[in-house]
């Protein structure tokens, strides 16, 4: 056991790629990963789509490229060096009309400068090379975007962790936090862990865990559900890699694309409709103090006021296939809903600012000996292990003693 205690809430791929950091830098710190579940990676981790994202996106210098670009390279070879599935498979970002080349060159701008490799903006005739099946006048190829199972990644980050000696604990539900100039105690699975350093990554739950540990309430997690179909075996042959839209900055979210999966299969999805539960993967689940938490935050009613309509056209498309198909024939015009079978769903903790304001940099925050990750949307699991490495070097000079910045 080290002398050093860093105790890790969440058991993620953000919380075990940091245990995994920590514990394989072979310093004198002994690491104890709390996670409230019976296993590990059950929510926004092992129900994502499985992109490892490239870095098209993100405000170059942000901390979202930095970490992207650097957390693709260490998954790639991390994948590579425990025979895990990694399928470069591609990505075209497709822009129907003319109305979209300006945006669609932006993010070739952006791309370029975050150093993504291979990426080119192509016509119509190169886009029915690479994708047959999908319409467009231009696209944006990034050849490199590639797929993974990202749950069996964070089991393997966790196992090798436990190897390098750290302690993974799972059903252990964290219901209180406090500090002091001698550590900080967390009440955990009904017991009492007493600890050098906290990190909070809590995922669907962080703003609260961060609450505990007295850090402020700006920015709160606001769950949104993302709900997918997958395409029919038979029909799969109509997308060979991924398919997106070009992201229209009017709206908070991106809207429905298709996705090839590590296992072959294709997702259609997802949309965004407010989650009546913080792990509220269906109409049906619903907890009213989850629900009541997220009116009650003006952050939340701010932007709602700014994007209902977004919000109606998103439950139309929940309720109806036909509606949700529509959205995907825009790129593949041979669709049809009866090619769509209902997958299973995602929810996403989104931080909504106190001015409805989605927060769309990764946030960290910290107060005393907590660390608290306050959001860390997409790409944050292509992102986790330098995330990690972010986070230690928060934790830890060069020497491995605590750090004072």
């Amino acid at each position: 056991m080290g002398t050093r205690r860093v105790g890790i809430v969440g058991g993620g791929i953000v919380g075990v790629a940091l245990a995994h950091r920590i514990a394989g830098l072979g310093l004198d710190v002994a690491v104890t990963v709390l996670e409230k579940e019976q296993a590990l990676a059950l929510h926004q981790t092992g129900r994502n789509s499985g992109v490892v994202h490239a870095g098209l996106y993100y405000v170059p210098g942000s901390l979202r490229a930095r970490l992207c670009r650097r957390g693709v390279q260490l998954l790639r070879d991390f994948c590579a060096g425990h025979g895990l599935a990694y399928d470069e498979c591609g990505k075209v970002v497709v822009a129907l009309d003319d109305g979209e080349l300006g945006r669609l060159e932006a993010i070739h701008q952006r791309a370029l400068a975050n150093g993504v490799p291979g990426v080119r903006m192509v016509g119509r005739q190169q886009l029915r090379e690479l994708e047959p099946h999908v319409q467009g006048v231009a696209a944006l190829h990034s050849p490199h975007t590639a797929v993974v199972d990202f749950r069996a990644v964070a089991r393997r980050l966790a196992a090798d962790a436990a190897g390098f000696g750290a302690d993974i604990r799972t059903g252990v539900p964290v219901r209180g936090i406090t500090q002091d100039a001698g550590g900080v105690a967390v009440e955990a699975g009904g017991d009492r862990w007493t600890f050098d350093q906290l990190v909070i990554c809590g995922g669907l739950h962080t703003d609260r865990l961060a609450r505990l540990a007295g850090h402020e309430d700006d920015p709160r997690v606001v769950p949104f559900r993302g709900e997918y179909y997958e395409l029919r075996p038979d029909r799969r042959g109509l997308v060979r890699g991924l398919v997106y839209p070009v992201p229209d900055p009017r709206y908070p979210f991106l809207g429905v694309h298709l996705t090839r999966r590590f296992d072959g299969g294709v997702l259609v999805g997802p949309n965004a409709v407010l989650a009546l539960a913080r792990e509220g993967y269906r109409w049906t689940d619903l907890r009213l103090g989850d629900l009541a938490e997220t009116l009650a935050w003006p952050g939340f009613r701010r932007m709602a006021a700014r994007h209902w309509r977004t919000g109606v056209r998103e439950v139309v498309g929940s309720l109806s296939r036909r509606a949700f198909c529509d959205a995907a024939r825009r790129y593949v015009p041979e669709l049809r809903p009866a090619d769509l079978l209902r997958a299973r769903s995602g929810v996403r903790a989104q931080a909504v600012a106190r001015d409805g304001t989605l927060v769309d940099d990764f946030r960290v925050s910290r107060q005393g000996r907590v660390v608290a990750i306050r959001n860390a949307p997409s790409p944050a699991a292509t992102s986790s292990m330098a995330i990690a490495e972010h986070l230690a070097s928060l934790l830890f000079d060069g020497d491995g003693g605590p750090a004072t910045r």
